[in-house]
């Protein structure tokens, strides 16, 4: 069954909705003119009817057993909140210009996270679009977006959303997100979507009374865990995979970013996630494009990624904490919390040969060992960064790494991530160095839920002992106060750093070696002594092109190159403490050869390419 209000045209609209427990369900239409219409029981719990004098815009509510009324748990939108009624909508009324559009290759993606609330003055779909072309001159090809499904109040993350197929009525709503996802593909954008499948938010979600949506065999850190695996479970699965093909189809939507999927609990013989990846590949052939799905996942589990062939999920690709907890580590030397496990420049290097860090070895954080190898795994499949939303927003006040680190271990961090094989990721304003926090922030109506909010966030932060108290979440200064300053990249440093940013991505994308995702054509060594990591990057098996020397030591540095360097002429091409990126002057000389001593500025990084070679 496909569900939710379905509009056939002709102000015809079909609805179905899922109840198998109820044992009367009403379709309450509200405007235009407000009447009561029973619905058909059909199998497996399923509900249905079509509706006459329904055109778009009609707003709906369900009755359950002669008695409550509540919105669609599949409303394609909430005008008045996540309390008020349901709304129609006609997807076929936006005239889509992007046919051509056949998307990108996952190995090519440039990724910049946005949080549509807070990336503008406005904070709306509508107010992203003249920043396009912008992002675009940058060097970006794909638009991340934080969550948009319906949000009690104006204001939130978006990780509680109680609605999954409506878009935030704050925001501009369905016709707004899909004005933004044709401008991007007009400049050859793609956009992936963040979206939460392991629960829904508290405040307006109503889907218990309609069905078993949930179950008691799981608990998830933000509530009750969704019942993936057990009595009635094949139907809670058609909704969210109904939901990922809604994206894909209705919005355009390239890219799925699942929220915490391992946190999704399902035992099945044939899990959630493999069925899936399985329905998105039909809905790619449908679509005639590139559709993908990567997951976030704490836990190293390769085989969220590994193909179904192989005993995988058969997902697209999967974030790499490891790898921005060693970078944060080694630049603030921070060891509270999960930052106890990293801090070595020989972690990093793994991280550039492999991916996870932790392989199995023993957490002491988590006090157990943690995760699996990961070497069989192509570097395309890895999300890599320095900043996100969960690893600035999650810090007590929202602090950057501006705001930690100095200007030179900016570059570095930046550095690290775009010389790696994997898919680099930039938070907003990371490029010209954005100071502003990013907090969390809510808008809840319930005072209960509020002080409750209020209380976890405090309690969240005890392992990092971090003093003072959170900024509040409920209060509109939080989300204030978390604005980027877009005009700022226009002055001073931050018009050096977004120069810098600018010139790094080119780097990587002007040149094979750089730009490729092969971990085979890669090697990573690390004097710990140093704090240095020796980077070789190729694209022909027989020539080692680019030669990379990172720098994570607080004082400039004497080191050799001994037996990483092959043989021949290197011409330093890049150096992040050049004068013209407003570093204090390369130590470096133009031209490196093998067993030769050199020094290097403290918290920098360069690139060398091979003489002879032309890019």
């Amino acid at each position: 069954m496909i569900i939710g209000a379905h509009y056939l045209g002709n102000n015809n609209c079909e609805f179905v909705l899922w109840a198998p427990f109820s044992k009367l369900v009403e379709l309450h239409i509200l405007s235009p003119e407000d009447k009561i219409l029973p619905m058909e029981r059909c199998d497996k719990g399923y509900w249905k009817t079509i509706a006459g004098n329904v055109p778009p815009g009609t707003s709906y509510l369900y009755k359950i057993d002669e008695t409550e009324e509540y919105p669609d748990p599949a409303s394609h939108f909430q005008p008045e909140g996540v309390h008020g009624p349901s709304q129609v909508t006609d997807h076929n009324l936006f005239q889509w210009e992007d046919g051509a559009w056949k998307g990108i290759d996952l190995c090519s993606m440039i990724i910049y996270e946005i949080h549509v609330g807070t990336f503008t003055p406005e904070g709306t779909f509508g107010s992203v679009i003249p920043r396009l072309d912008d992002l675009k001159d940058l060097g970006i090809n794909t638009l991340l977006i934080m969550p948009v499904a319906q949000c009690p109040g104006v204001r939130n993350w978006g990780y509680d959303g109680a609605y999954p197929f409506a878009v935030q009525n704050s925001y501009g709503g369905p016709d707004g997100m899909k004005r933004l996802v044709n401008e991007c593909h007009k400049r050859n954008i793609a956009v992936k979507l963040d979206v939460v499948y392991n629960h829904l938010g508290p405040e307006g979600n109503y889907v218990s009374k309609f069905g078993p949506y949930y179950t008691d065999k799981y608990k998830t850190p933000w509530g009750q865990a969704m019942n993936f695996d057990g009595e009635y479970s094949d139907e809670v699965r058609n909704f969210f995979i109904q939901n990922a093909n809604y994206w894909f189809l209705q919005y355009h939507i390239d890219v799925l970013r699942m929220d915490a999927a391992d946190r999704i609990y399902d035992i099945n013989a044939y899990p959630f996630l493999q069925e899936l990846a399985d329905e998105v590949r039909a809905s790619a052939e449908q679509a005639g494009r590139k559709c993908f799905l990567i997951a976030e996942a704490d836990q190293n589990d390769p085989k969220l990624i590994r193909p179904k062939g192989r005993g995988g999920f058969g997902l697209d690709a999967q974030w790499c904490d490891d790898f921005h907890h060693c970078i944060h580590a080694l630049l603030t030397g921070e060891k509270e919390g999960y930052y106890i496990d990293f801090g070595s420049v020989g972690q990093l290097a793994k991280s550039f040969r492999e991916g996870f860090v932790f392989s199995g070895e023993y957490s002491a954080y988590r006090k157990c060992r943690r995760g699996q190898p990961s070497t069989d795994i192509p570097g395309c499949r890895f999300v890599v960064f320095s900043q996100n939303h969960d690893q600035v927003g999650n810090r007590m006040a929202g602090g950057r790494l501006a705001g930690l680190v100095h200007f030179e271990a900016l570059k570095l961090a930046a550095g690290a991530v775009f010389l790696s094989p994997f898919l680099p990721l930039l938070f907003m304003g990371e490029e010209y160095g954005e100071e502003a926090p990013f907090r969390y922030f809510v808008n809840h109506s319930d005072p209960g839920l509020i002080r409750a909010v209020r209380e976890g966030r405090k309690s969240e932060f005890t392992s990092f002992a971090w003093e003072a108290e959170p900024p509040d979440p409920e209060g509109e200064e939080t989300f204030l106060e978390s604005k980027t300053d877009w005009e700022a990249r226009k002055r001073g440093k931050h018009k050096t750093m977004l120069g810098f940013y600018k010139a790094l991505i080119s780097l990587r994308k002007g040149f094979p070696a750089l730009s490729n995702c092969s971990k085979d054509k890669l090697s990573a060594d690390a004097l710990e002594e140093d704090r240095i990591i020796f980077l070789r990057r190729w694209e022909n098996e027989q020539e080692s092109r680019f030669f990379c020397i990172l720098n994570f030591n607080i004082a400039d540095t004497r080191s050799q190159v001994r037996h990483f360097l092959p043989d021949g002429k290197w011409k330093k091409v890049f150096d992040s403490s050049d004068t013209v990126w407003n570093g204090p002057g390369g130590l470096l000389p133009m031209e490196l050869r093998p067993h030769e001593a050199f020094f290097i500025r403290e918290h920098s990084f360069a690139v060398f390419q091979k003489e002879g070679e032309n890019g």
